[in-house]
């Protein structure tokens, strides 16, 4: 390690020392226990308009909860596809914060909206991408 680094890691270890609140901690979580803490549910897509529920199944509050909407397009004839392929994929914040145990309804509105074709038609899929746990000071982590 050379001389540069070697000061670099110790002012950050002294930074952390002296002002543990400018240390921020993160967990990633696996894809199950996301969808325990974070759960979708009641989703219905209509002209490119995703509307449904997200629950929030944790002691916490939740926010900057991030969906990934796919709009995935089939062709017709799979073994001839055209070279326009209208696919998309878009992470969507769902405005504010999720209260613990609580429940709040999403709409995300294709920007810009879907093409009308007859050479195929979409699906859509949504999931849970990410988001952030408020945890209180002194609140044990669920």
């Amino acid at each position: 390690m050379n001389k540069c680094m070697g000061v670099f890691l110790v002012g950050l270890g002294l930074t952390a020392i002296l002002s543990p609140s400018l240390v921020l901690a993160q967990t990633v979580l696996l894809r199950p226990d996301v969808g325990r803490t974070l759960e979708l549910s009641n989703v219905n897509v209509e002209d490119g308009i995703v509307t449904g529920e997200l629950r929030n199944n944790s002691d916490n509050a939740i926010r900057d909860a991030q969906l990934l909407i796919r709009y995935t397009w089939l062709w017709k004839n799979e073994f001839y596809p055209g070279s326009d392929d209208p696919s998309r994929s878009v992470y969507y914040t769902v405005p504010g914060e999720l209260a613990a145990r609580g429940t709040t309804r999403f709409q995300y509105a294709a920007t810009p909206p879907l093409p009308t074709r007859t050479d195929g038609s979409f699906t859509v899929s949504v999931g849970v991408a990410g988001f952030t746990a408020v945890y209180m000071p002194g609140k044990a982590a669920r």
